[in-house]
């Protein structure tokens, strides 16, 4: 990296790291990237792992994110042009950090309307965000330079979603293995509300027709099952509320970043 920056001629110029709003666009869109694809990564689970949802109904709760995303685009494009570009990119970081945050907020009781609505605000916020934001990055490089930097900010991008992915399947295995530990400490014949638990679930399954052993043994069985699924449903909700966090940090960067005119379109893709 040392040599590439003192280079005449490097492979890679980190030189058009001197732009602010080159520096300071990679940094949001590195956290960008990390918010969607952990977001991505953190339904599937919850959804098919914790809520018993088959992969058909988790695949439209993402792909209404998507359709989201389809329609926000063509009209931030249009936006763009009349106001600010600044206001779009708040906007779009803001929602996406709401919806971050609702999904901090689950349980294992929600409904399907309840899932499927942080997933389409995902996708209106971030289709309000890209296309002001890779034109902002974008304004101040020179045009010799563009091809270059096209590459680190798409570089950028990429590993962004990696760490996204690897951070949030850390901090939901982690989490979970604490919460479990917590929650099974009163998985004990001295708890009152395991033994009330227990008593009930037995009694319901003897009157189907298992034996006093049986009933008692797959009572248990259920309460560490579910016992398991509330440490997950923790787990997860820790996740997705550090990912609100990081959203809320990154917004106070838009203001550094300065209005220029649009980059030509060699390498932005």
């Amino acid at each position: 990296m040392v040599e590439c920056f003192f280079a005449q001629s490097p492979i890679i110029n980190f030189k058009v790291f001197r732009d602010v709003s080159f520096t300071t666009g990679n940094i949001v869109m590195f956290f960008a990237f990390l918010n969607l694809f952990a977001s991505i990564v953190l339904l599937p689970i919850y959804l098919q792992g914790i809520m018993g949802y088959t992969a058909t109904m988790a695949g439209k709760v993402l792909g209404l994110g998507g359709i989201a995303t389809l329609f926000t685009m063509p009209v931030v494009g249009v936006l763009i042009n009349k106001i600010n570009p600044k206001w779009p990119m708040a906007a779009g970081i803001l929602i996406a950090s709401g919806s971050t945050y609702l999904l901090s907020q689950l349980n294992l009781y929600v409904d399907f309307n309840t899932v499927f609505l942080p997933r389409v605000l995902l996708g209106i916020g971030m289709g309000l965000l890209f296309i002001p934001l890779t034109t902002m990055t974008m304004s101040g490089i020179r045009r010799e330079d563009m091809g270059n930097a096209a590459g680190i900010y798409n570089l950028l991008r990429n590993v962004g979603g990696s760490v996204g992915v690897a951070f949030v399947m850390t901090m939901v295995s982690r989490h979970s293995q604490r919460y479990q530990l917590q929650l099974t400490e009163h998985l004990s014949p001295f708890d009152r509300s395991y033994q009330m638990a227990a008593s009930y679930i037995a009694g319901m399954l003897r009157y189907q027709g298992y034996g006093e052993s049986a009933s008692a043994v797959a009572a248990d069985g259920i309460i560490y099952g579910q016992t398991l699924r509330q440490a997950a449903v923790l787990a997860f909700n820790d996740t997705a509320y550090v990912i609100f966090v990081v959203m809320l940090c990154v917004l106070p960067l838009v203001l550094i970043m300065k209005r220029g005119k649009a980059p030509t379109q060699q390498g932005l893709h």
